[in-house]
């Protein structure tokens, strides 16, 4: 098995992190490029009609700075979270996750997903862009779970 390029979406969450030791595993292991993926969600397809409609320019506005943000943050994981990965590259979309991770799995010939079973907004053991993903992807997707948390020492 040769694996060329891996992606690791993540949505910038202490779970979404979890996968990153599996990530630099494989990477050093094969010498694989690293492409991390963070999607901003599209403002008009999570508001309600009754809040009202949003200006363009206030839309631009908004993504604009989340893009600026979400760069500065992949930029700062890169740095000192892939430091000795042999190749990475940072990607930024806007949309439905599990569509993004889909649609730049197809665009870049990715190889391999690996990616936490739920992100930050999650309520269950597996979230659905996890579900959605592994349902419909074309490549193996590895999914780490949530860390077991402790109960506090009485």
């Amino acid at each position: 098995m040769t694996l060329q390029k891996i992606l690791w979406p993540t949505d910038f969450s202490d779970r979404a992190k979890q996968a990153l030791d599996y990530v630099r595993s494989l990477t050093r292991k094969y010498e694989a490029e690293i492409h991390v993926l963070y999607v901003i969600d599209n403002p008009l397809l999570n508001h309600p009609e009754w809040y009202g409609d949003f200006e363009a320019d206030h839309i631009e506005k908004m993504l604009a700075w989340q893009n600026q943000k979400a760069k500065q943050r992949l930029d700062r994981i890169c740095s000192e979270q892939l430091e000795g990965c042999p190749y990475y590259v940072r990607h930024i979309a806007i949309g439905d996750p599990a569509q993004e991770i889909l649609k730049l799995v197809a665009k870049e010939n990715i190889d391999m997903v690996v990616m936490s079973t739920r992100g930050a907004k999650a309520h269950f053991r597996f979230g659905s862009i996890a579900e959605k993903v592994v349902k419909n992807a074309t490549v193996p997707v590895v999914t780490i779970p949530p860390a077991k948390e402790t109960a506090p020492a009485a």
